[in-house]
């Protein structure tokens, strides 16, 4: 121990020992290692930034292009480029990277197994993103919902329902159901079932449904309307009418269309049946 004392305290040149000569060095190199640190993660943030905005620029430059997917796309590669530089950083000042990612991999799978449904849920997520079977704006049905998509994340999906209420539905519910996109067509079949009584003349019937749902400029001649006699009711005879009509028209003019209809019966005398129920009853007791 004294020798390495007196070794450390020897004079090299200008008065400066061995032990003050090291002592700079590891100074020297704690504080090149520092700026070299600081100035990869700088170029990091600065590159990953840029080439995001670059993978969300190509989504919005075409109205054909997904842009939640050119999001999801630029975060992903800003995050890879974050973790190498990370990963340089930690080697710069000794770390052995190696087990280290093994260590992270080990971990991950522990929170992989206690977080399963959230990871179902960002799965999920994934999946609706790259295979974009809704995107934001589509009205859907999904879920026992209904509603505007307003967002989509790798978690939930949010919509703006029929009332306007926002409804957050988790992506595993999403992906794992029947979705129903009622904006991917621009025209759409309307349908109605309209019932007339027994003793009414079907022809006059049927004559007045058509020209009632034709009249209105909305309803398209092509494809052909259907108007037909479907159903024998137990109270009634019912229609089946089918007219294609432009899918933002949809709501509105199925509405009206049955409020005149059934006026343009009234109006033509067909008679529109409630229904009705006969009862017979037998062994009755004769009446006193």
């Amino acid at each position: 121990m004294e020798t390495l004392n007196t070794l450390m305290q020897t004079p090299l040149y200008d008065g400066k020992t061995l032990g003050d000569v090291m002592t700079l060095q590891f100074l020297a190199q704690m504080l090149g290692g520092v700026v070299a640190a600081m100035l990869i993660l700088l170029v990091a943030f600065v590159v990953s930034g840029w080439i995001r905005r670059r993978i969300v620029r190509v989504g919005t430059s075409s109205a054909r292009l997904d842009e939640t997917l050119f999001h999801f796309l630029g975060n992903v590669a800003r995050y890879i480029i974050l973790g190498f530089a990370l990963l340089i950083v930690l080697n710069t000042f000794g770390v052995q990277t190696t087990s280290l990612i093994a260590a992270i991999g080990a971990a991950g799978l522990a929170i992989g197994l206690a977080l399963q449904g959230t990871l179902s849920n960002v799965a999920a997520g994934v999946m609706i993103i790259i295979f974009r079977p809704i995107k934001l704006g589509d009205f859907i049905g999904v879920a026992g919902e209904m509603g505007t998509v307003k967002d989509i994340t790798l978690n939930t999906i949010e919509l703006a329902s029929v009332s306007n209420s926002q409804v957050i539905i988790p992506n595993s519910e999403v992906w794992g159901n029947v979705i129903t996109n009622y904006s991917v067509y621009d025209r759409r079949r309307a349908e109605w079932t309209f019932g007339v009584g027994y003793g009414a003349n079907l022809a006059d019937a049927e004559r007045i449904i058509r020209d009632t749902l034709m009249a209105d400029p909305r309803s398209m001649a092509d494809p052909e309307p259907f108007v037909q006699v479907t159903n024998l009711n137990g109270s009634s005879v019912d229609f089946l009418a089918r007219v294609w009509v432009s899918s933002g028209d949809y709501f509105q003019y199925k509405a009206d269309m049955t409020r005149k209809v059934k006026e343009a019966l009234d109006a033509g005398g067909v008679d529109i049946p409630f229904p009705t129920r006969t009862v017979i009853m037998e062994n009755a007791a004769p009446a006193t």
